[in-house]
């Protein structure tokens, strides 16, 4: 039989995975399962954000005559805070325990006493504290026959002169959120799809299949033409989650879909795409070692090794400072740079130089295990029986 052109080939075998998998039930469920979760995780960003700048305070006795001094305190902290006016101390109290009151303030304004359940929060705590040292600052100034508002003005008007050399965006919070998401489901992708690639290969081989598909195409072509499908497949899953977080987030208000989360996801599906070339190929030749799917994981377990560890150092290292240099030496690494680069880049840490650079090294290192990755397949795939060796496979 008359071998295909390298490009025809190609198109046929991606052609075919695309037709397959897209249409596959476990492709859709498992679409509807990360979309609900993806819209519960922001729903439930949106509750916590609302909870955390919003307190319902009881005020009992005495207290009761500082609620708008409260409120007008929280509101210049950015929080929101509710008071209910209290006659009853032991129903405060009652409220306080079954949840309904974030705490129960008594006492004089200089002297308070917050009641809480558990704890208390901190910024409700810095609030109470301001109102009673306000109230203590007041009597001392008019002890010393001062106007307090007079010395509070001057007081409240001195502030440090910023002098930054490296100024944080004043959206660095959500740039860093986005940037971890981003993160995340580039490694869930990559890890997935890679898994399903190698997997597809052992199916191909278990079954005798690749044996009627090379009669036509090449092993390089066969294995490209895979990958290239899988990697597709999952982009197009990328895509609904991408679009479905930009629509959630702009309705909810937990991400201002600005330029730059934009410009995050944009950046984030090119690096999938070289992550997963980068990873596919790697996961389609060990898959052709075994030809029995029981076996895959042993095969693929180092890698996958290497994928979580590395991605479970890299995202605590993005916690802790996109812009330190620990974080930026692993992200340049190319095994690591497709996950954790674009997160740096999302952030505003990353320098010009260091995409170039990240970007040039896992090109190369694309186009090394591509020809690496070619040779195993080509090798191996028509091995029927136990697992052939690594090295055995790369002598051919």
């Amino acid at each position: 039989m008359k071998k295909l052109s390298g490009r025809r080939a190609v198109w046929l075998v991606m052609k075919r995975e695309l037709n397959t998998r897209l249409r596959t039930r476990s492709f859709v469920v498992g679409t509807a399962v990360l979309l609900v979760l993806l819209i519960g995780y922001i729903g439930f960003q949106t509750a916590l954000a609302g909870s955390s700048d919003r307190s319902k305070v009881g005020l009992t006795g005495q207290a009761i005559g500082i609620a708008q001094q409260l409120q007008a305190t929280a509101a210049r902290a950015g929080q929101q805070i509710e008071t209910v006016a209290v006659t009853d101390a032991a129903e405060g109290r009652k409220k306080v325990e079954d949840g309904d009151f974030d705490a129960l303030v008594s006492g004089s304004a200089a002297q308070l006493t917050a009641t809480y359940k558990s704890s208390l929060d901190s910024q409700l705590r810095a609030v109470l504290d301001q109102v009673a040292q306000q109230q203590v600052l007041d009597g001392v100034l008019s002890s010393a026959q001062l106007e307090p508002a007079e010395v509070m003005a001057r007081v409240n008007g001195t502030h440090v002169r910023d002098d930054a050399l490296a100024p944080e965006p004043p959206d660095h919070t959500q740039r860093l959120v986005v940037g971890l998401v981003v993160a995340f489901l580039l490694y869930m992708s990559i890890i997935t799809y890679g898994m399903m690639v190698a997997q597809g290969v052992v199916e191909e081989k278990s079954s005798r299949v690749v044996e009627i598909l090379l009669a036509s195409v090449r092993p390089w072509q066969l294995l490209l033409g895979k990958v290239i499908g899988l990697g597709l497949v999952g982009l197009t899953q990328l895509v609904i989650l991408a679009a479905a977080g930009l629509v959630a987030a702009s309705v909810t208000g937990v991400v201002s879909v600005s330029g730059f989360a934009t410009g995050t996801l944009l950046w984030g599906l090119l690096w999938y795409l070289l992550g997963f070339l980068l990873y596919a190929t790697i996961y389609g030749a060990l898959g052709s070692l075994v030809s029995r799917q029981e076996d895959t994981q042993s095969v693929v377990g180092p890698l996958n090794i290497i994928l979580v560890v590395g991605f479970i150092a890299g995202f605590n290292l993005l916690v802790q400072n996109p812009a330190g240099s620990a974080t930026k030496i692993v992200s340049l690494i190319p095994l690591l740079s497709p996950i954790l680069m674009p997160a740096r880049i999302s952030t505003g840490a990353a320098a010009g130089w260091e995409i170039a650079l990240s970007l040039t090294l896992t090109v190369a290192l694309i186009a090394a295990l591509t020809w690496l990755g070619g040779k195993i397949y080509g090798n191996s795939v028509l091995r029927i029986g136990s697992r052939i060796k690594l090295s055995e496979a790369l002598r051919g």
